[in-house]
């Protein structure tokens, strides 16, 4: 029984680990402001879209982001606009945008 929660405790804390370090870069959101004047034109200059259809990406889990535009670059996700848009993005690039939109409130 000790041994089971000794590995709970040590997969939880990795995990938790694992995702502070994800948003721990000061650097990705700052990065990630650069890159999203590509995208303010539908999603808002603040990641709030003043159009309905389009989602706002303020305050958006950053892992979700993430996943989310590497499904539109790989095209598992289907909008021609944002697979053209997510297409020449690299994963560094997607990590700093889903860093700056996450740091959005």
């Amino acid at each position: 029984m000790k041994r089971q929660i000794l590995t709970v405790v040590s997969a939880l804390t990795l995990a938790a680990i694992s995702n502070i370090a994800v948003a721990d870069h000061p650097d990705d959101a700052a990065l990630g402001k650069d890159k999203a004047v590509g995208c303010q034109g539908c999603h808002g200059a603040d990641g709030i879209s003043a159009v309905p259809t389009y989602p706002n990406l303020a305050g958006q889990k950053e892992a979700y982001l993430v996943k989310q535009m590497k499904a539109f670059k790989d095209g598992t996700r289907k909008d021609p606009t944002m697979n053209a848009m997510a297409a020449p993005l690299s994963d560094e690039d997607i990590a700093h945008l889903a860093a700056y939109y996450a740091n959005l409130k």
